[in-house]
């Protein structure tokens, strides 16, 4: 099960969904006691490790961060090697002055936008995916 290559399916079949909640980056020299549940995602950086969890969990442990996102899933299951999906939907968040922060699981993109803006990106989003490629 490879996901999908087609842009214009991709496009059209991206059904984006918001979840619930608000979510910050915070940086850490080691990963806090958290559960793997608890953890949206974290990456290794030489400089630290990158962790995206909820806002109230971040809290919890007095974790410092700056942006609060919320946290959009493209629910079409897209190939890691298909090209111009992620350029696609930049484009059009960026038409709309909506910054965007991608991570790419093996299943589904999923794209972190200030809570600010979740409202405007869903509608952008939306209407890329109506209009298509």
């Amino acid at each position: 099960m490879t996901g999908e290559k087609d842009l214009s399916i991709l496009l059209q079949s991206m059904k984006p969904e918001l979840n619930e909640g608000e979510y910050v980056f915070c940086t850490v020299e080691k990963l806090p006691e958290l559960e793997m549940k608890d953890i949206v995602c974290f990456f290794k950086e030489k400089e630290g490790v990158t962790l995206i969890i909820r806002r109230e969990m971040a809290d919890q442990l007095h974790l410092s961060y700056g942006f609060i996102a919320s946290w959009i899933t493209l629910k079409i299951h897209s190939s890691l090697e298909a090209v111009g999906l992620t350029a696609a939907f930049s484009k059009a968040l960026t038409s709309k002055n909506i910054s965007c922060n991608v991570v790419a699981g093996y299943f589904h993109d999923h794209i972190f936008v200030s809570a600010n803006d979740a409202d405007a990106a869903m509608k952008e989003l939306d209407r890329l995916s109506e209009q298509g490629c």
